[in-house]
């Protein structure tokens, strides 16, 4: 009989099963090897005898910390979180799914230029890394492959390119281009501009450009590089692209911003020469965040989907951290539409 004074363990749990205790320890951790009847009678033991699992003492075991870090890139922002809108909804997703396979999160701000695999990886303070806010790895992509030679585990948000280094979750963002253009060119507008950076070291922008010049050209209408202007994510750099645009005289009737703080900046330097959305102007924006719903008027928008993006991420993780093999994920945008899309207006 066991001495009901001691805590139960994993060879308590064996007897009772029926199994050997190596069979209850990939059961507790969801070892897909063991079939589901018997985790499901080790499961049933466990909780008769109350058994908990001590997690210091099995990831010390497995040389496993139980913890991922997730890695924010800073972006300049309004408010001090230093942290794009768009991320806010995905973090939520990504602690959920760390809580539902079992893992803690620890979230940090790093700078690129400091050895940051080192300090989570190496120290085992973490499994893995996500990326999140760096997009531009272009311009890093030299300091991503000697850790991923060393044998980093970690996974990006952001485009799926050839011959890119580890492995990406992404937005398809050339499709995501062609709804927004599409969808203008649609309701009549044929002068659509585009504010946002289209250089190869913003790639996920540069897609958006070249799914909106993909569906113009497949309507005849042939883009007007006068009515590209460059543009950050931020609703500053959006109304500071508008303010140039309207200050070449070129005319235009709609706008597509490659994220929606662009959209959202736009819109209001907009208001504030007196043009009118959707009256006169069009506006589409990219994203999806939240803050756009609330926008006067409400801001047409290509959403991510950011909850199936969080499970990838983390789901991937886990498979790398594990020595499985994973793959690249594209993920397709949908439109949502607002009151800032209305009827055609005359262009003078």
């Amino acid at each position: 009989m066991r001495d009901k004074r001691r805590r139960p363990n994993s060879l308590d749990i064996a007897h009772l099963a029926g199994v050997s205790q190596s069979t209850v320890s990939r059961a507790l951790r969801a070892d897909p090897m063991v079939s589901a009847c018997t985790r499901e009678r080790v499961l049933e033991v466990a909780r008769q005898l109350n058994y908990h699992v001590d997690k210091n003492a099995s990831n010390l075991r497995r040389r496993h910390s139980g913890t991922l870090a997730l890695l924010f890139f800073e972006d300049p922002t309004a408010d001090d979180s230093a942290i794009n809108p768009f991320f806010h909804s995905m973090l939520g997703s990504i602690i959920r799914a760390c809580s539902k396979h079992g893992y803690d999160l620890l979230v940090s701000f790093q700078d690129l230029l400091r050895d940051w695999h080192a300090d989570y990886e190496d120290s085992h303070k973490a499994d893995g890394i996500i990326l999140l806010g760096y997009g531009d790895y272009v311009v890093h992509r030299s300091r991503l492959q000697p850790l991923l030679e060393r044998g980093a585990h970690l996974v990006r948000w952001g485009p799926v390119l050839a011959e890119q280094p580890g492995v990406s979750i992404g937005c398809d963002n050339v499709f995501g281009g062609r709804l927004a253009a599409e969808h203008l060119l649609a309701l009549g507008r044929c002068r659509i501009a585009f504010l946002g950076e289209i250089a190869p070291s913003s790639p996920e922008m540069a897609e958006r450009y070249r799914g909106y010049r993909a569906a113009l050209a497949d309507a005849g209408a042939e883009p007007d590089p006068r009515l590209q202007v460059g543009a950050i994510s931020t609703e500053a750099s959006g109304y500071e692209a508008m303010q140039a645009l309207l200050q070449r005289g070129i005319p235009f009737d709609a706008v597509f911003g490659a994220s929606d703080l662009i959209a959202i900046g736009a819109m209001t330097a907009l208001a504030s020469s007196g043009r009118r959305v959707p009256e006169d102007v069009a506006v589409v924006g990219f994203d999806g965040i939240p803050m756009g719903a609330f926008t006067r008027p409400a801001l047409t928008t290509v959403a991510q989907d950011t909850k199936r993006a969080g499970d990838l991420l983390v789901q991937t993780l886990i498979h790398l951290i594990g020595g499985e093999p994973a793959d690249c994920v594209t993920l397709p945008p949908r439109l949502v539409v607002r009151g800032s899309c209305g009827t055609p207006s005359a262009i003078d």
